[in-house]
């Protein structure tokens, strides 16, 4: 396998997998479909979604949609584009290859229930939902999509999960915390080239490398696997990618741990939301049902059945600052 390492930008190539993973975290792509080992504390099968948190309607939001003039793409449904790409965001069964699955799944489903809706998951490509969504195909989309000032031109968002990026190391490490630029000095990081998260990163080691310490060294891989086999293996300090998957492989595998988490829109702050075209009336529902599944508990018990207890939020947000235009 071969690695290619610098702190420079420019004429690196990262292979698909690992861009596409961190494009996820800017809710610029999607991740490619990934495998899911069947072991560990995750069913992903089409029995999860038999455990699958469900609520009643939220009267509040029933009346705030009757009152929203909204219409549905299809009466009493809630049509929902997915674009599902690796647990446990959002990926396919293992045993048919269709049932969508993951928490942005589990959400939409609260969603719809809250709001006296059916819930109609459609599994769309990455580049599909935008225009389906601005034209009514679909009622929202609910696939790690990120508030961006640049989108609130054309969508509205209820936010639902924090958007959070953190670092694993290998499960014996002697790191045990990640949490601001002199924990990386002289330390070797694989991230994704082009992501948000790379910005904080060489951002990070400029810090060091003005206050007189060894910046440290982003390395980039051709591929997630290689990119894990060299951490296992002490080739490298740690990653710095999106906390969803980084907690997800820590809980199946038993080969890393996460040592630190920020947000993706570090410094700024970043939030996940359910995006429905602008003006429609949707999104405040939306909000609303959200709140009464944070108050209810139900909210963390999705965070929770996927591992992302740190992308929790205190409250929905209709339209909150976003990542700034480019």
């Amino acid at each position: 396998m071969n690695i290619r390492i610098t702190r420079r930008r420019r004429g690196l190539i990262l292979g698909a997998a690992l861009t596409a993973l961190g494009l996820l975290l800017a809710g610029c792509a999607a991740e490619p479909r990934a495998s899911a080992p069947s072991t560990g504390p995750f069913d992903l099968t089409t029995k999860n979604v038999r455990d699958r948190p469900r609520i009643d309607p939220v009267p509040e939001a029933v009346a705030a949609l009757q009152a929203s003039g909204f219409t549905p793409a299809k009466s009493g449904t809630l049509t929902v584009a997915h674009a599902p790409f690796t647990p446990p965001i959002l990926f396919l069964a293992e045993d048919d290859n269709k049932t969508i699955l993951g928490s942005d799944a589990d959400f939409a489903q609260l969603i719809a229930d809250g709001l006296g809706l059916t819930y109609a998951p459609k599994s769309v490509s990455w580049a599909d939902w935008p225009l389906g969504v601005q034209s009514g195909k679909y009622d929202i989309g609910a696939s790690n999509i990120t508030v961006t000032e640049e989108r609130k031109d054309l969508f509205d968002f209820a936010t639902y999960r924090d958007d959070v990026v953190s670092f694993a190391v290998a499960k014996d490490s002697a790191i045990t915390r990640i949490s601001e630029a002199k924990d990386v000095s002289g330390k070797k990081v694989v991230v994704g080239s082009g992501t948000n998260q790379e910005k904080v990163l060489l951002g990070w080691f400029a810090a060091n490398e003005a206050a007189g310490l060894p910046p440290g060294e982003a390395v980039y891989f051709d591929d997630v696997a290689a990119a894990t086999l060299a951490l296992t293996s002490g080739r490298v300090d740690a990653t710095l990618g999106p906390n969803a998957t980084n907690a997800y492989r820590a809980a199946t595998t038993g080969e890393t741990k996460l040592v630190g988490a920020i947000n993706g829109g570090y410094p700024a702050n970043a939030e996940i939301g359910a995006v429905t075209a602008r003006g429609n009336g949707l999104a405040e529902p939306i909000r609303i049902v959200l709140d009464a599944l944070i108050a209810d508990g139900t909210y963390a018990r999705v965070l929770a059945r996927w591992s992302v207890e740190s992308e929790g939020l205190e409250r929905s947000q209709v339209n909150p600052p976003g990542l700034p235009r480019e």
